[in-house]
């Protein structure tokens, strides 16, 4: 039972960087990965490339038979993936049990109205996959209540559009604190609760929208999202390793990997901690790391760094062979208590 993680998003919300900065994780943890390229546009990815639609198709040969433009070329290329769904088959079939990243174009009309993406993964499904959609949004969109709105409707529809397990995450939460203060705490913007909150700060954002028609308007877009009760949002900073683990444990009991993964007991103390929850961050914790203390997290991080240079000790997600571990498994080991039960791997 293969396990994927759907990425998709608008552009420049991060999707490749994640897709590589996932796949360096979860090679390190010691969890088997590869990434498939599905954007016909994106002719170079930084990641190892497992599979890539470009083989199939490319933008460019779209665009030139077709007489399309740049949108309409991804739509049709997306099309043909569907018409020829065989071939991704046979690719993904290629990679075994191979836990799978699929990096996925940026323009939202493919997640939020036209069929062809959704209809692919749909026949994934049918072939034993397990899918998580990974909606990434730059966490940019909390500076300005009118972006943070707009966030808020293109994460609704993406999840009823995709009707798949569905996690929303804000990416690049490492850089919140340069863009200046936000006038609620993260949790509001994570939680998507109380939103009428928020009105009275998009009225001053623009005097246009203190007219009474637009009063009503966002009143009602706040109240819909509410009423759905679906829109929350997870947070990310792709080069942090406490960061990436909390959000793959959240993605990990989406999509039931938690429960069901192929791991067993020659796990390294990243795979046992990866079950067990350790070393998760609430989003207290978030607030603390990247805006209240920013700062001096970051001093102290320098500091370490310069005492692992200055004792030669390279930083490593794993032991390094010769039995030592960084500072963080160690306290991963202190704090992991023995939960009772003991997984054995088949022969």
């Amino acid at each position: 039972m293969p396990f994927a993680q759907l990425v998709i998003g608008p552009p420049g919300s991060g999707k490749s960087t994640y897709c590589d900065g996932m796949h360096q994780f979860m090679s390190a943890i010691g969890r088997k990965c590869s990434v498939v390229n599905l954007d016909p546009a994106n002719d170079h990815t930084s990641y190892p490339c497992a599979l890539d639609i470009r083989d199939l198709v490319t933008l460019e040969t779209v665009m030139e038979q077709e007489e399309l433009g740049p949108n309409g070329g991804v739509l049709y290329a997306l099309e043909e993936l569907e018409h020829n769904i065989e071939w991704l088959q046979q690719g993904l079939a290629s990679l075994g049990e191979d836990y799978v990243l699929f990096d996925c174009p940026g323009q939202v009309e493919l997640f939020t109205h036209h069929s062809s993406l959704r209809n692919c993964f749909f026949r994934l499904q049918k072939f034993g996959y397990r899918l998580v959609a990974l909606h990434l949004t730059d966490s940019y969109a909390l500076t300005l209540p009118s972006l943070y709105i707009s966030t808020l409707i293109l994460s609704l529809r993406a999840m009823l559009q995709m009707d798949l397990p569905h996690l929303n995450v804000l990416t690049k939460i490492d850089k919140i604190a340069s863009y200046g203060p936000l006038p609620f705490d993260l949790e509001f913007y994570t939680e998507a609760r109380d939103l009428s909150d928020i009105l009275p700060h998009l009225a001053k954002e623009n005097p246009i929208m203190q007219h009474p028609k637009f009063q009503g308007l966002n009143t009602a877009v706040v109240e819909l999202v509410e009423d759905f009760g679906l829109v929350g949002f997870e947070t990310l900073a792709v080069e942090d390793k406490k960061s990436m683990m909390s959000l793959l444990q959240s993605i990990d009991r989406a999509g039931g990997y938690a429960f069901g993964g192929a791991e067993g007991a020659n796990d390294t103390i990243w795979q046992v901690a990866m079950r067990e929850g350790v070393g998760s961050m609430n989003i207290r914790d978030v607030q603390e790391r990247w805006i209240d203390r920013k700062e001096e997290f970051d001093e102290l991080e320098r500091r370490e760094r310069e005492e692992d240079a200055a004792t030669g000790k390279t930083p490593s997600l794993t032991s390094d062979g010769s039995g030592e571990e960084d500072s963080e498994v160690e306290e991963m080991r202190r704090d992991m208590a023995d939960s009772g039960i003991k997984v054995v791997r088949r022969g």
